[in-house]
């Protein structure tokens, strides 16, 4: 049983997750737990009991999200940073203009 092997099993039971989350396992343990006795053993019982995630069930939380986003703010905030990366723009540019360089004719000492 290798890394590969435990990760997939970990993709497949996203419900390990939580055990990690809340410090009554790591990710430690569940590898040793998975190279001793597999991922068809007794053992995983307890941790395996919630569903598997399926695929409509992502997508419907993906919607879900997206319907609580509030795109004017989205388009407000849009708006304000193109504000500030144009002004920005202009700040360079005019300090581009004041810097040019004028040389002093040799024969002149400051501003005789």
């Amino acid at each position: 049983m290798g890394k590969e092997e435990f990760k997939g099993f970990v993709k497949e039971n996203p419900s390990l997750l939580k055990y990690v989350q809340n410090g009554s396992k790591s990710w430690q343990d569940f590898y040793e737990m998975y190279d001793m006795y597999g991922s068809s053993n007794e053992v995983w019982n307890e941790y395996l009991s919630a569903p598997k995630i399926n695929n409509n069930t992502s997508n419907l939380d993906l919607m879900g999200f997206l319907k609580g986003v509030d795109l004017d703010s989205i388009q407000n905030g849009v708006n304000s940073l193109q504000r500030v990366v144009s002004l920005i723009g202009d700040m360079a540019n005019n300090k581009q203009e004041n810097t040019e360089y004028k040389p002093r004719p040799i024969y002149k000492h400051f501003e005789d």
